[in-house]
């Protein structure tokens, strides 16, 4: 085991230097600059500026100095927020995010998971077929379509929940924001156990397991869960890296001051480091996400190790 968690520790490295390496080229790739405005500065102004922030040198000597920074924790400061570092912002904008996506993965987890098992226990019928339909209806309609929907109807025209996250307070502000961003997670979730579950039901040693007289109930609770649950597993690391960037969204709509609203304004302001520094920090979750549930399954399916 443990050689297998040092090989997937290793693999990641690579992997997280290439999203590095790829967002900082497509950051700097972007018409325009941090500085540009409606005001022209005098050149000697703009080049003081840009001395000031290594903006002047070869490219590939400004990433090997973001590089460095990197290294020590530092992601630079932001062009936008004078006397701002990214980290700083990073710091006090990421607990609403973390809030707001932990809910909803927790809501996405439980309502999910229940209406697979209920849907898989009664497969081919008019419930099955409903909570299906439902489920795929979820999967095509996107989050920025779903979120100005429910603010319509539940904010606007019945007043029941508050419109944006400013005009609420306690629970009630994260109602909407959280089910806008688990809606498309249960979805998945649902068919995703819904359809492990089935499998798992027709497996020999199920089978084996009535022939000898046991309960359906023990069946599936001891017998049918665990193993059902090992595909879901694998799908909780794109799962959150879903809830993480569709999160972006779902704070632009309800007004919520997370991680997701400085990444809109570190795009539309050419704030290269603000941008850049948020992409790294979600990509590192991401990847790390992915490493925790790469070495759960390796834990719980000694195959996958073997392999």
């Amino acid at each position: 085991m443990l050689r297998y968690a040092c090989l997937r520790v290793l693999g990641a490295i690579p992997t997280l230097l290439l999203v590095i390496a790829i967002a900082f080229l497509m950051v700097h790739a972007a018409p325009g600059g941090p500085f540009d405005s409606e005001r022209v500065l005098p050149p000697d102004i703009a080049a003081n500026i840009e001395r000031a922030y290594h903006l002047d040198e070869p490219l590939s000597q400004q990433f090997f100095r973001y590089l460095q920074g990197l290294v020590q924790g530092d992601l630079g400061p932001s062009f936008r927020y004078r006397d701002y570092r990214v980290s700083d912002i990073i710091g006090d904008a990421f607990p609403q995010s973390m809030r707001l996506g932990a809910l909803s993965m927790l809501l996405a987890f439980v309502v999910g998971v229940s209406l697979g098992i209920a849907a898989a226990l009664r497969k081919n019928t008019l419930f099955d077929r409903l909570i299906s339909g439902v489920a795929m209806i979820g999967i095509s309609v996107p989050i920025f379509v779903v979120a100005p929907l429910m603010v319509l109807v539940f904010a606007v025209l019945l007043d029941w929940l508050p419109a944006s996250f400013a005009s609420g307070n306690g629970a009630s502000r994260f109602i909407l924001p959280v089910i806008a961003l688990a809606l498309p997670q249960i979805a998945y979730i649902t068919r995703l156990t819904r359809a492990s579950l089935i499998e798992v039901l027709q497996s020999d040693y199920i089978r084996t397991a009535r022939a000898q007289g046991l309960k359906s109930a023990s069946i599936i609770r001891y017998h049918a869960i665990k193993p059902a649950m090992l595909p879901l597993l694998s799908y909780l690391g794109p799962a959150i890296a879903a809830v993480l960037t569709g999160s972006v969204v779902v704070e632009q709509v309800f007004g919520i001051p997370g991680v997701g609203q400085f990444f809109i304004s570190g795009a539309v302001n050419r704030d290269y480091t603000l941008a850049l520094g948020i992409t790294i920090f979600y990509a590192a979750i991401v990847i790390a996400l992915n490493l925790v549930v790469d070495l759960l399954y390796g834990y719980l399916d000694p195959r996958t190790r073997a392999r």
